[in-house]
């Protein structure tokens, strides 16, 4: 992994969420990436239940003050940065007071999905392009961990499609077990649509389940790795039938020989 540039993309991340599947594995591919000598930059959303405070959250101007147009509607993308203090490790956050200003991250109090998820995960995605953009970065791979990030690979293979700094780019979706139960705005598809995505290419997307967001999600990147052992059935078998490099399921215990083998040698070939 030597000089290798590497961006991880992740919906959630310890230490500034609770511990699950995702924000572990999310924390802990960066950190063994950059143990090996590896470059790394990792996003994720400012979700309002993050203590800026106690992690030292900071605005960073310079990347802030642009507008993302979300259907239709400009909405402002702040940028903060913190850094995990053990690791050395920066970390970006995509932030915006409508989208991410609430104390939760995809549900209220009472467990119900907020209604504009959907397009959190778009400017969530698009955010990440552009700051990316302003840091003039280009990585040799793009890790996706989420569901909340899954809507990258879709942005970068068709809205980002002629940005020169991603060409070379690979990106690797990690799939983790079940995200949200029901289905997202019914309007996404439309929302999408409206950046110039051609509707056949998210026809998945008129249902917008956490399956159907992932199977988008894996069709549009270069590799998958099965991040968990209880991937939904359906979503399992669209894996299985793709014609791309998919790492098995491996336990925390054994993933970085495994991860890192994968990169070299299927990801990066």
């Amino acid at each position: 992994m030597n000089g290798k540039k590497i961006l991880f993309v992740s919906s959630e991340l310890v230490p500034y969420l609770p511990e699950n599947e995702v924000s572990l594995m999310s924390y802990e591919t960066p950190r063994m990436v950059n143990s090996n000598g590896g470059q790394i930059r990792i996003f994720m959303p400012r979700f309002g239940n993050i203590n800026e405070r106690r992690h030292q959250l900071h605005e960073v101007i310079r990347l802030s003050g642009m507008n993302l147009v979300i259907n239709d509607m400009d909405m402002p993308l702040i940028i903060k940065v913190a850094s995990i203090p053990r690791e050395r490790i920066q970390v970006y956050f995509i932030d915006n007071d409508e989208y991410f200003k609430r104390k939760a991250t995809f549900t209220d109090e009472d467990g119900n999905a907020f209604s504009d998820n959907d397009e959190r995960a778009i400017f969530f995605a698009k955010g990440v392009v552009e700051t990316v953009k302003k840091l003039n970065w280009s990585p040799d791979i793009i890790h996706v961990h989420g569901w909340m990030a899954s809507l990258l690979p879709l942005y970068l293979k068709k809205y980002y499609a002629d940005e020169p700094l991603f060409v070379e780019s690979k990106i690797v979706m990690s799939v983790y077990g079940q995200g949200f139960d029901g289905a997202l705005d019914p309007e996404m598809v439309k929302k999408i649509a409206f950046d110039g995505i051609s509707e056949e290419s998210i026809k998945d997307l008129e249902d917008p389940t956490y399956n159907n967001l992932l199977k988008v999600a894996v069709d549009n990147s270069d590799a998958v790795i099965l991040a968990a052992n209880d991937i939904p059935k359906e979503l399992g078998d669209h894996i299985s039938n793709l014609n791309k490099p998919v790492l098995p399921y491996v336990s925390l215990q054994e993933f970085e020989e495994a991860y890192m083998n994968f990169y070299n040698t299927e990801v990066l070939k």
